[in-house]
């Protein structure tokens, strides 16, 4: 998909360059990769508190089974 954007020529060259890579396209796409995984990320820390566990259940002995 084609897409036209204004982008700070200064911050995407930085971003080439720090992250060593061939062209802008892929600079582009690392950093979207990265911001994407820290927001899975941060939709994590809203699950803290809000699933039950058993705090019986052995873990160790789950391994041992196979």
């Amino acid at each position: 998909m084609a897409t036209n954007l204004q982008l700070d020529d200064t911050l995407i060259e930085e971003a080439v360059r720090l992250g060593e890579h061939k062209t802008k396209k892929e600079a582009v796409n690392q950093a979207l990769l990265e911001y994407t995984r820290r927001l899975r990320q941060l939709e994590l820390f809203d699950l803290f508190g809000t699933i039950e566990y058993d705090e019986d259940w052995d873990y160790k002995a789950q391994r041992r089974v196979s």
